[in-house]
């Protein structure tokens, strides 16, 4: 577990951040990830870091406070908060984010209550997270487990049990339990690359998903649109690693050009709160109906964030036939989630998935299609009887997936 621990924490330094001497790292943690936390700031110095700043994260505290502060409470962004996530972002500085939190803590909050203080933070914190959205700063999210989250993904076991058995699928899903992790996302980096550069050939229009399920919809998407996936690289030329685990290839979709019904495959942990079940209905790109089983109210409140939340901003293909997937392991974080299914985002889309887009305005990357919104949400819909064909520019018709998998 030790060299484990360890080799995690240099491939994430190393390889996920792929941080530069005298680069400062901000790292977002939860408190119950404290040790596992203070291993990567050591590891961060060891590699030449400036300074590792830490700020931790408390979601029972978190709970406490939206069970008893006064609404008028989360309409406030302090400008002390907003002053230290843009003073560190004009440094220079690498974010890192361990995502680790109870999927259903906040079951029992008011969703409007969480939708509120999340707007209220996405507006002040707008700056920051175009930045982020651009690769502007080099970022990285990933996770460790912790007692609860490891328990709902595996309820059977007792604590010890879970949270083990949760470490050793996250190696695996990471490619920790390889000889040398770092030339192993070469190897993977270099595998995606090579679709990559097929999609890109394309010069795809439109995307019709269909399955089993009742998904039948069709996507179009701009006429420059770029394919990522694997490593983003920033407008300084640092590659990096966004989210570790990865496996998907992703780019945005015209915002007005989804029509059709789109039927969720997996569950989605947002704020705390399970989405099952759920469905949309979309007319000229625009959500206009919804319906869920489970978390109802939290999808509504989602959609309804602002008029960019009433569409797409991400369209990614993941094959059913990847190492997440295979684990057949229902985690309950979207981080390892969207990665063993094909999905698709609610709100914001990402620029540089449009040619020179990290150089547009706001008012051109909106000409050409791309979706603006205070929130970036992802989905999984993808199953092992997923259809996907495809449009090119000269209206060819190419199959994109087959039975859940990349058709080429």
């Amino acid at each position: 577990m030790d060299t484990n621990l360890e080799k995690y924490a240099r491939l994430i330094v190393k390889t996920g951040l792929n941080l530069q001497p005298m680069q400062i790292l901000v790292i977002f943690s939860p408190i119950e990830c404290a040790q596992f936390t203070r291993l990567v700031a050591q590891t961060a110095y060891q590699e030449g870091a400036k300074d590792v700043i830490i700020q931790w994260q408390d979601e029972l505290f978190s709970k406490i406070r939206f069970l008893h502060a006064p609404e008028e409470v989360f309409l406030h962004f302090p400008a002390w908060q907003k002053k230290f996530y843009l003073s560190y972002a004009h440094q220079g500085a690498a974010f890192l984010s361990i995502s680790a939190s109870d999927p259903e803590l906040m079951k029992e909050i008011n969703p409007e209550k969480i939708i509120t203080a999340q707007k209220t933070r996405a507006v002040a914190l707008q700056e920051y997270r175009e930045r982020l959205m651009s690769n502007r700063n080099t970022w990285c999210v990933v996770s460790i487990p912790t007692v609860s989250w490891a328990k709902k993904v595996f309820p059977d076991l007792n604590n010890e049990d879970a949270v083990t058995k949760l470490w050793d699928a996250i190696f695996r899903t990471v490619r920790v339990d390889t000889e040398n992790p770092e030339d192993a996302w070469d190897e993977h980096k270099a595998n995606i690359k090579r679709r990559l550069s097929v999609l890109n050939s394309l010069s795809l229009k439109s995307l019709h998903y269909k399955n089993s399920l009742g998904t039948d919809l069709k996507i179009k998407l701009p006429e420059n649109h770029l394919w990522l996936g694997g490593s983003e690289t920033t407008p300084t030329g640092i590659e990096f690693i966004a989210n570790m685990p990865t496996e998907e290839v992703f780019t945005l979709p015209d915002k007005t050009g989804a029509s059709g019904t789109v039927v969720s495959s997996r569950p989605l942990n947002y704020n705390g709160n399970l989405i099952e079940d759920f469905s949309l209905q979309f007319e000229e790109g625009r959500i206009i109906q919804y319906s869920a089983k489970k978390g109802y109210e939290t999808l509504k409140h989602l959609i309804e964030t602002d008029e960019g939340s009433h569409y797409l901003g991400e369209v990614a293909l993941v094959p059913y036939d990847s190492p997440i997937s295979n684990s057949e392991i229902l985690f309950f974080n979207t981080l390892f989630d969207e990665n063993a299914s094909c999905h698709l985002a609610i709100g914001k889309a990402y620029p540089v998935c449009l040619e020179n887009g990290d150089n547009l305005s706001k008012e051109e990357l909106e000409s050409f299609g791309a979706n603006d919104s205070l929130v970036h949400v992802d989905f999984m819909i993808g199953t092992s009887d997923l259809k996907i064909s495809g449009i090119t520019t000269e209206g060819k018709a190419i199959a994109i997936f087959s039975d859940g998998n990349f058709a080429f």
